[in-house]
Formats: C-alpha cells, sequence, structure tokens
C-alpha cells in the first residue's frame, strides 16, 4: 500500500466528513447555541427590566410614603387647629356665660337693694308716723304722709 495513496484517501474521507458536519450537525448545533445565546440576552434584558421595575416602585412607594407622611401631618396640623378653635370657642362661651351670670347678679343685687330702699322708706315712714303720733300725740293719716314721703322721694 501506498503512503500517499492512504493520505489521499483519508483526506478525502476527511473531507466528506467536514462536509457532512457542516450540512447536517453544524446547523442544528449553531441553532442551539443561538437560542441559547437568545435565552441568555432575553434572560438579562429581563433582569434589566425587573432591576428598572424594582428601582421605580422603590420610587413610587418613597414618593407615596412622603406624600401620606404630609397628608398626615396636614390632618394633624389641621386637627390641632380644629382643637384650638374648639377650646377657643368654649372659653368665649364660658366667658359670656360668666358676665351674663354677673350681669344678672349685679340686675338682682340692684333689684333687691331698692327693695330694701323701699321697705326701709316704708319703715321709716311708718317709725316717722308712729313718732309723730307720739309727738303729737294726735292720730296721722298713713295715705297723705306716703303721699308726701313720694313726692318728697321723687324730689330727690
Amino acid at each position: 500500500m501506498n503512503i500517499n495513496l492512504t493520505m489521499i484517501g483519508q483526506a478525502i474521507a476527511f473531507f466528506i466528513f467536514v462536509v457532512f458536519c457542516m450540512k447536517y450537525v453544524w446547523p442544528p448545533i449553531m441553532a442551539a447555541l443561538q437560542e441559547r445565546q437568545k435565552k441568555i440576552a432575553d434572560g438579562l434584558a429581563a433582569s434589566d427590566r425587573a432591576a428598572r421595575d424594582l428601582e421605580l416602585a422603590q420610587e413610587k412607594s418613597a414618593q407615596e410614603l412622603r406624600e401620606a407622611k404630609q397628608q398626615a401631618s396636614a390632618l394633624i396640623e389641621q386637627a390641632n387647629k380644629r382643637a384650638n378653635q374648639i377650646v377657643e370657642a368654649s372659653k368665649e362661651d364660658a366667658r359670656k356665660e360668666g358676665q351674663k351670670l354677673i350681669e344678672q347678679a349685679k340686675a338682682e343685687i340692684e333689684q333687691e337693694r331698692n327693695q330694701a330702699r323701699d321697705a326701709l322708706r316704708a319703715e321709716v315712714a311708718a317709725i316717722a308716723v308712729t313718732g309723730a303720733e307720739k309727738i303729737l300725740e294726735t292720730s296721722v293719716d298713713a295715705s297723705k304722709h306716703n303721699e308726701m314721703l313720694d313726692k318728697l322721694a321723687a324730689e330727690l
């Protein structure tokens, strides 16, 4: 056997093997590699999107939390203002009621003082009439004496 002929035969067999591999074996392997590469790229893109979505969700939740805190602060401030208004209104109502009670008490005192004056006047008049009767030892008409005292009181 000739070595050259063996080498040429092996080269032809190798060439046929390479053509066979290129035609039937290589395309499915390349398709599988490309599919795997595409899946990996899609997975990486999905993880990037998920990371961005997570970041956006965190920002959104932080913003909503800030807004909720601001709303809560506003509500608390509004409630405190309303409570202060209610307290001030209650104080004002209490002051008005106190003034009203004081005025009523003053009016009542004035009325009682006038009644006491009238009663004292009547008593003084009766005592004066009694004293005058004893002094004069005569009877004086009480109604005429009251009229005279009323005129005298009106003049004063």
